[in-house]
């Protein structure tokens, strides 16, 4: 996400892989094991929740979280749950990187130690505060002095418990008094505007004709201190909540007799822990990016050349090519360009270039577009994200089921467990075989239009360049579609969105014997058996040595490779794009109606946007994607919550409220993307809510009133 500063745009991004935990404090019961998860928070707020790893004090996860940083934020935290009998979660420790740290570990296995969490530690915010000391003559002639402190505002104060209601303290500290005073309570917000100011007496009145002007003896002035704690007011038996501190010596008005200043909110007595203890550490690999970007004029001259990559004679003089050959790793130039043709619809014809080059140097048809060359990672980048929702509605049924069954599908002799038959494993291995086999060759109209393209092309240039093997047309797609797209979200579901979580060893397993047999199926190789190293594969592949296989694998790719395929059922068939729970506001379309939140399942496909009571139930609203004029953010104090964002349509706003920032980014992008060529698109909105008879944002009365803001580009 981008942070704007100065014309220049900051896209911050962060991968992660949670490998595992070890040395976890055994449970105080009889069984002493624990079962754990962990969290990726941004400061206190979730973005990611692993697996529940049961019965382990060295709990394995092996995930990988990916997602654009849509804030600023101080720390990337990781929390370490410990769910118990009752399912109640109970924090045993976390591990909490700086952002200015992040680097130090970039992209490298780094064992992390796990540390106490303790409520007065958990902090994040900052204070606004303004500083004053002046002296004031009474009536009678003595002169004393007193100091101001100013609470203006708070930003990104923590949520607790789903709500802020802070409040700040301001106290004035010295050898021999306390003096405390309090702000008001500012509700429902984590961005208060207090504003608010408190007055102390520094020194003694003196005698006005002792001292004809200010000063302050430096003891004093050494030895005091302001504090101020921020609270969040509750209405729970135990108490308020503490959000943070932060201590100013006075001696910081020496220079000046005014001081104004943004403060970060730090842990009770900064934090000090009376005594370490072990708990455990916990393996991680962080990649953290953080590009600065100019405007989009600044690379206008770039942008034109690089379009023009695909016309450029030969092709390996063109800017796109020469890019990749400069970058180290050639997805790092895959990846940019790849969405930059597609977004300028010049995808196919740069990759025919680049693939027909690419043939042209291949002498031997066994090993064509087996490398990692430019254009096998471009081809890759194009699958991933055109194809994403064609995997979704291809694999994802019989994905689950897998996950869901557990069926035992082990056929190796040596790692058969106690009471498992080999015949029944080999059975239960080869219906699962079987039907992703099916669901694959019978979805060619589903495969998107522009990967068919490049498979055309590809399929073009091989068998133009190997007139004398007929099989090679069918090789050069094959080792795309079944090689580098079904064949790894098979063995990795969760890296394909097709499962939320990291198979567990037995699952995991069951999908690496399915992807193995699946990419030999689909390889058309002549000798089949040779291609595996274990003998127990060979075996079990002479199930598959039928023709039947072959014309089937034939026929789908002969399909999908087709420069006339335009086959509407592709389109007419609806694709789910993103599911899950959110809050969203009633409508209050009845008449008598309130219009309060409710938690309700959404649910997106192609076709529409729909929401119900629960996950399989029949939805209340279903919105046409027609009918979506916009989809952008709401400002916070319009219902003081956080990461909301409005479905703007022809009658009314959908106000609704993700769980978290990097969700509600998620959410606004993919309903952007999939509304973006409506016709009556709205240019302006209102970034605030219709309350109380008028646009929080614009002061207009109507609720017809046209927008104030322009809509995101």
């Amino acid at each position: 996400m981008a942070v704007e500063e100065e014309g220049i745009r900051v896209f911050q991004s962060v991968r992660i892989k949670i490998g595992e935990a070890k040395n976890l404090p055994s449970y105080p019961g009889p069984t002493k094991m624990r079962d754990c998860y962990c969290t990726v928070n941004l400061d206190q707020e979730e973005v990611f929740r692993t697996k529940i790893v049961e019965k382990s004090l060295c709990p394995f996860y092996g995930e990988d979280f990916y997602c654009e940083i849509p804030r600023n934020f101080r720390h990337l935290s990781f929390y370490i749950f410990d769910r118990d009998v009752f399912r109640r979660d109970s924090i045993m420790g976390k591990v909490a990187i700086l952002k200015e740290d992040l680097q130090k570990y970039n992209n490298r296995e780094t064992w992390f130690q796990v540390q106490h969490v303790d409520a007065n530690s958990e902090v994040q915010g900052k204070v606004h505060l303004e500083l004053r000391l002046s002296e004031v003559i009474t009536d009678t002639g003595v002169i004393c002095h007193k100091l101001a402190v100013r609470v203006l505002e708070c930003r990104g104060l923590p949520i607790v418990n789903g709500q802020c209601d802070p409040y700040a303290t301001v106290t004035l500290l010295g050898p021999t008094r306390t003096e405390s005073k309090k702000t008001k309570v500012r509700k429902k917000t984590n961005n208060p505007q207090f504003d608010e100011v408190f007055y102390f007496e520094v020194t003694k009145p003196s005698s006005y004709n002792k001292k004809s002007h200010f000063e302050i003896e430096e003891d004093d002035v050494d030895k005091m201190e302001v504090r101020v704690d921020l609270w969040n007011a509750s209405n729970l038996k135990f108490g308020d909540e503490f959000l943070g501190e932060l201590k100013i010596p006075l001696k910081v008005l020496r220079q000046s007799s005014c001081y104004d200043a943004w403060y970060l909110l730090q842990p009770r007595d900064n934090g000090k822990s009376c005594k370490p203890e072990d708990i455990g550490s916990l393996r991680l690999n962080v990649v953290y990016t953080e590009d600065h970007v100019f405007p989009s004029e600044y690379y206008n001259c770039l942008r034109d050349l690089l379009l023009k990559s695909g016309d450029v004679e030969p092709v390996s003089a063109s800017a796109a090519h020469v890019l990749g050959e400069v970058c180290r790793e050639k997805q790092e130039a895959a990846i940019p360009l790849v969405r930059l043709f597609l977004h300028y619809g010049k995808i196919v014809p740069f990759i025919s270039s680049i693939a027909n080059a690419e043939v042209n140097r291949t002498q031997d048809p066994n090993t064509i577009f087996r490398g990692n060359s430019l254009t096998s990672k471009c081809i890759d980048e194009t699958m991933k994200l055109a194809g994403m929702h064609y995997l979704q509605v291809t694999l994802k049924p019989i994905i689950d089921e897998i996950c869901e069954l557990h069926k035992p599908c082990e056929i190796d002799p040596v790692k058969l467990k106690d009471g498992e038959n080999l015949e029944t494993n080999k059975e239960n291995l080869k219906n699962y075989v079987d039907q992703i086999f099916n669901v694959i060759t019978k979805s060619g109209v589903s495969c998107p239009t522009v990967m068919c393209d490049i498979f055309f092309s590809l399929r073009e240039s091989a068998a133009k360049r190997f007139q004398d093997d007929p099989d090679v047309r069918y090789t050069a797609v094959s080792s795309f579609i079944f090689l580098r797209f079904f064949a790894p979200a098979i063995l990795s579901p969760n890296l394909f969105q097709l499962s939320p979580h990291h198979p567990d060893p037995q699952t995991s397993r069951t999908l690496t014997l399915i992807s193995k047999t699946i990419q030999t199926l689909g390889s058309l190789s002549k000798s089949k058996s040779a291609s595996f190293k274990e003998t127990y594969m060979a075996a079990f592949y002479d199930h598959f040595n039928e023709q039947k296989y072959a014309d089937a694998v034939k026929n789908f790719l002969d399909l999908i490779s087709s420069s006339g395929r335009r086959d509407h059922k592709s389109i007419e068939q609806p694709i789910l794009l993103k599911e899950g729970f959110m809050i969203k506001r009633a409508q209050g379309r009845k008449r008598f109606g309130m219009k309060n939140f409710k938690k309700r399942w959404f649910r997106l496909t192609n076709h529409e946007f729909t929401y119900q009571k629960g996950k399989g139930d029949h939805p209340l609203c279903s919105i046409p994607i027609e009918n979506i004029l916009a989809v952008e953010r709401v400002e916070e104090e319009s219902f003081k919550m956080k990461n909301m964002f409005q479905v703007i349509q022809p009658s009314r706003t959908l106000y609704i409220q993700a769980n978290n920032c990097v969700e509600a980014k998620d959410w606004i992008d993919i309903l952007t993307k999939v509304s973006q060529c409506n016709q009556k698109r709205l240019t302006v909105y209102h970034p605030s809510a219709y309350l109380n008879g008028h646009w929080l944002c614009c002061k207009a009365t109507s609720e017809n009133a046209p927008g104030c803001s322009p809509c995101t580009g």
